[in-house]
């Protein structure tokens, strides 16, 4: 169980919340787990729960069916779902996707979705990722070419996060392929479109909970008024988003890497060799106390991150960084804390071995290390 006693970017309010969704993950998804990785999906119906508890998109304003929070109540979401171990999207609903729509909609765009965005009645996806433009979003291929009032949308996507579910797609395309990053913009299509098509709910080497698909767009035609924002606007918006995109990886890495440690922790105070504890062996303990002062200092780190960002301060350079570190240390947590655990290490039905699996990926999604570190790089 996350510690949250010392933190100080929460509230009195915050840690009610906080108990709250501890005590629904504990009742309704925690059970499922199992069955969702054998599935492949999270089922809708959690989702629909998730809305009736207040866990989806806190900080929409009132207007919109939201609580109008600060973003610290995504923040408890984000570590409390990334504790227990579960991937079901609603975080990528509530953190990235709601505020584009927020920021960059139309009144009549944000009728439209926001409102069953918070019941989950409506699940969303954002589609940038392509065979060829993974963190190059210059590079993306996908094309929106205007025809009298609307615009037909060609392309394909790949490792579109919430893809089998999604009831709309944030799709990003380019609307003047000579103009690079200015002719990029942004639209949000409806998954019965004409022409829209999922494809295969991916195999991945972790997170199988997670529906992950690709998409493709053959001749879809929308209005006009389906582009989100300004024409040509869209690598401007994605870059604005990304500072909160990428302190939303930073806390789920860091309270996987909690969860990874604390498991490890557990099991080699228990388990015997040469007649005594495995924690009490010296290379258990140095190895478990560096990876504490690591983890203290994280937590520290991810407090200072969410209060610059409640009063957006937090820059794009400062959550590259904090997701450069957060999601090397959820490695380098769960790398040790599986040697720790042996050969029951690598055995799944230990937790470890999942959590182990599922931090390498965290390392590529949001920008991978390497442009973390070029962006940070170019601010020196």
């Amino acid at each position: 169980m996350l510690d949250t006693s010392r933190r100080t970017a929460f509230d009195d309010q915050h840690n009610q919340f906080r108990d709250t969704v501890r005590r629904f993950f504990a009742a309704e998804a925690v059970p499922n787990l199992d069955r969702w990785r054998g599935e492949g999906i999270i089922d809708r119906g959690f989702w629909r729960k998730c809305g009736e508890a207040g866990l989806l998109c806190p900080t929409l304003p009132e207007a919109y069916g939201g609580l109008g929070l600060d973003f610290g109540y995504n923040a408890i979401v984000d570590e409390e779902h990334a504790y227990i171990g579960c991937n079901s999207g609603i975080t990528l609903q509530s953190d990235i996707v709601a505020d584009y729509i927020l920021n960059y909609g139309s009144e009549e765009q944000k009728q439209a979705y926001l409102p069953g965005m918070v019941t989950g009645e409506v699940i969303t996806a954002i589609a940038m990722t392509e065979p060829g433009a993974g963190s190059d979003l210059q590079g993306v291929r996908t094309t929106a070419r205007l025809d009298g009032n609307h615009y037909v949308i060609n392309g394909s996507k790949t490792y579109i996060t919430n893809g089998q579910n999604a009831d709309v797609v944030i799709v990003v395309a380019k609307t003047d392929p000579t103009q690079g990053a200015r002719g990029i913009s942004l639209f949000l299509v409806d998954a019965g479109t004409p022409g829209f098509a999922r494809g295969r709910n991916l195999d991945k080497v972790g997170q199988p909970d997670a529906d992950t698909s690709e998409l493709f767009f053959d001749e879809v035609r929308v209005p006009a008024s389906a582009m989100l924002g300004e024409a040509g606007r869209g690598f401007y918006y994605l870059m604005g988003q990304l500072p909160q995109e990428r302190l939303q990886i930073a806390v789920t890495a860091q309270a996987a890497a909690q969860r990874a440690f604390d498991l490890a922790v557990a099991f080699t105070r228990e388990r015997k060799a040469f007649g005594k504890s495995i924690l009490d062996l010296q290379n258990t303990k140095f190895t478990l106390a560096a990876l504490s002062a690591r983890l203290q200092a994280g937590w520290a780190h991810i407090d200072w991150c969410l209060n610059r960002h409640y009063r957006r301060e937090l820059t794009a350079v400062e959550a590259s960084a904090a997701k450069l570190l957060h999601t090397e240390l959820q490695w380098d947590c769960c790398d040790a804390s599986l040697q720790l655990h042996g050969g029951a290490g690598y055995m799944n039905e230990y937790p470890i071995a999942r959590l182990w699996r599922e931090a390498r990926v965290a390392r590529i999604y949001g920008g991978t290390s390497e442009i973390m570190k070029e962006v940070i790089g170019r601010s020196l």
